[in-house]
């Protein structure tokens, strides 16, 4: 499976819109182009000053792109009211709303609260944890999750592994040392990824250096080991075991020797790691040692979808992050 061409034709068939905050940035505004000639949305929105988009174009055809500016728009007095009245409670005065929600990763994400859009890329000026702070301020959590994370869709291009090939890892971006409850959430928030993109049943598996309490009594598997349990209280339709050594999660012969019935056994696609450590290293080695596509990060467990760009990221990882993201607003 083409992870990325099929994300690109899910989005055309779709139809979704979407918003690009940082909409005078070079590589966003060629994105857009893109986004636009492919037909790849319903709409596309560049938040800047018309001027700075123009002039950072570079004479590429604007035609079909919607521009924004953030400090001027008409819809400034609904986005200020509604921040404020996420905020007065932090101590937040009118005459402050008003003031902050012209920067653009908030107006950006207002935008996707109120239904102005359907979805939100931004991340190649921004670092992650203002994008972060953005979409939790303003759009907050799925109903049952507290917590945002991050998921990779892995394409090994070996139809023995998950769904096809493809298998999703988290969380590798951005929480670094989950607590039980945190590793619950992602455990279900990545089901849920996983599903809406690829489109098969998530069968998910919660990693640590133990399988079924070999490791004793450690507290990193005690961790894992109420993580589990706590996903299995919040989605108990879900095709979950743990705690299980990688080797023991993806391999029918270990996991039946180590964890003899497990509901998971050869059909595992999602792979929770213990921490960010694991999960980064874990991705970046299947990546680099066996060749994978590693396509993310995609963020995870908010109301509405967002994502997260690399500050190095090139016109088609925008692309491609901004078709998976309105490929996620579908459900």
């Amino acid at each position: 499976m083409d992870f990325a061409r099929t994300m690109k034709e899910k989005a055309k068939k779709l139809q979704k819109r979407i918003v690009l905050p940082e909409g005078s940035e070079e590589r966003t505004i060629a994105a857009a182009v893109e986004l636009v000639r492919h037909e790849y949305a319903k709409e596309v929105t560049l938040l800047a000053a018309r001027e700075d988009v123009v002039k950072n174009a570079k004479g590429a055809d604007l035609s079909g792109i919607t521009i924004i500016d953030p400090t001027t728009s008409e819809w400034l007095p609904e986005f200020t009211e509604e921040y404020h009245e996420l905020r007065k409670r932090k101590g937040m005065t009118p005459e402050q709303a008003a003031e902050d929600i012209k920067h653009f990763l908030r107006f950006g994400a207002m935008m996707v609260r109120l239904g102005k859009t359907d979805a939100l890329v931004s991340g190649a000026l921004s670092a992650t944890a203002d994008v972060l702070r953005a979409g939790l301020t303003i759009i907050g959590t799925v109903s049952g999750i507290k917590t945002a994370s991050s998921c990779f869709i892995m394409d090994t291009h070996d139809e023995k592994w998950g769904a096809g090939g493809l298998l999703a890892f988290a969380d590798c971006a951005v929480i670094p040392l989950p607590t039980s409850e945190q590793l619950s959430d992602i455990a279900v928030a990545s089901a849920a990824t996983f599903k809406s993109l690829v489109g098969a049943e998530p069968v998910v598996a919660m990693l640590s250096f133990s399988t079924k309490g070999s490791g004793g009594d450690n507290e990193d598997v005690l961790r894992v080991q109420e993580g589990v349990k706590l996903a299995r209280q919040k989605a108990p339709e879900l095709l979950l075991d743990g705690e299980f050594q990688a080797d023991a999660a993806l391999i029918p012969a270990i996991t039946e020797k180590k964890a003899p019935g497990s509901p998971i056994t050869g059909k595992v696609n999602t792979l929770i790691f213990p921490d960010l450590g694991a999960g980064n290293i874990g991705y970046k080695l299947v990546q680099r040692l066996a060749g994978a596509d590693a396509f993310g990060p995609f963020l995870q467990g908010f109301a509405k979808p967002i994502s997260d760009l690399s500050r190095g990221c090139s016109v088609d990882d925008i692309v491609t992050t901004s078709c998976v993201t309105m490929v996620q607003s579908a459900g």
